[in-house]
């Protein structure tokens, strides 16, 4: 994105803090994705960036693939100063809130663009909600679109009745329920030994997790529907942030505003080279029929209107601002 430049200049700026570097701060980073994941490699772009603007002030050591501490509990963890950095899902807390799960809805935000108007509209939510909490988000970074990972081929989805589906957050199980499937809400981390118990015979999720998961493994089928682009998020412990000197503060919010921008496009180009990675797999790799597309599109619909009898006065203004933004 063009912005991209102004970012790193802004960066560039507030590097320049100089002088002799001060004893060295540790910090700790928790991640729940593989080092081969996009959103690991963007995470250790931004701490190259952050520890070379510290000028060896502030070290921080990424513990990725949910080596340390789970995706669901570093939210937490971070909270409590446990560690100071952590990616995090924003679906995993939607039973607290409709608005982490907003993105989830089926057709909200089915592309790039529409995802990035609704990420602009939520930040004032976010902000303050992670404010209030002792945090703070340095970064926000998209999904590749979603599908479905079967054994059969799928055609209107009709024949998605009563199959055992894993799902990711309480949207995307509403939505797996709509069509027909038992779904069940499980971890990213848990995904291979729930298909090698029977647990699950089907995954709603991106071609990223599929090829993170290796999913040709269990399933033959990949069906490409776009849907949503949910959004992961580099969160920081306040009081740890504030204990920085000043301008190593504001160099890692530009080096997390940089990493941000730069998520879109390490997403887009997921999206195409994942499927390639399917494909070279031996998975059968087709975009969802006009008819089950249809189907998802009424399942939004509906899926709007009861998130929207849900949310709370605040978030609906959120929903409105995003949609007046669209038009």
């Amino acid at each position: 994105m063009s912005f991209l430049k102004n970012i790193s200049a802004a960066l560039a700026a507030v590097i320049a803090f100089g002088g002799a570097a001060a004893a060295q701060t540790n910090w700790i980073m928790a991640s729940g994705y593989p080092d081969d994941s996009f959103f690991t490699k963007n995470i250790r772009m931004f701490i190259e960036e952050v520890e070379a603007a510290s000028n060896g002030a502030l070290k921080i050591d990424l513990r990725s693939n949910g080596e340390l501490i789970k995706l669901d509990a570093t939210r937490r963890a971070v909270q409590a100063g446990q560690i100071q950095l952590g990616e995090i899902r924003f679906g995993v807390y939607g039973n607290e809130s409709p608005m982490f799960t907003l993105d989830s809805l089926p057709n909200v935000a089915s592309n790039y663009d529409a995802g990035w108007k609704l990420m602009e509209a939520q930040k004032p939510w976010f902000d303050k909600v992670f404010g209030d909490a002792g945090m703070e988000i340095l970064t926000y970074a998209p999904w590749p679109g979603q599908g479905f990972y079967t054994s059969f081929p799928v055609t209107d989805g009709s024949q998605f009745e009563g199959v055992k589906l894993r799902i990711y957050s309480p949207a995307t199980q509403r939505m797996g329920e709509l069509l027909g499937f038992q779904a069940t809400i499980l971890p990213f981390a848990e995904v291979p030994q729930a298909f090698s118990t029977g647990l699950i015979e089907a995954l709603f999720t991106s071609g990223q997790t599929g090829t993170d998961i290796q999913a040709w493994d269990y399933v033959k089928h990949f069906t490409y529907t776009g849907s949503m682009h949910n959004k992961n998020a580099i969160i920081v412990n306040s009081a740890a942030l504030a204990a920085l000197d000043p301008a190593l503060q504001d160099a890692i919010r530009a080096a997390g505003e940089k990493a941000t921008a730069r998520a879109w496009e390490l997403s887009k180009e997921a999206t195409d080279s994942t499927r390639q990675k399917l494909v070279d797999a031996g998975m059968t790799v087709t975009d969802a029929s006009p008819e089950l597309q249809a189907k998802l599109a009424k399942i939004g619909e509906a899926m709007i209107e009861e998130w929207s009898a849900s949310a709370s006065p605040e978030e609906l203004e959120v929903l409105k601002a995003y949609q007046a933004s669209m038009n």
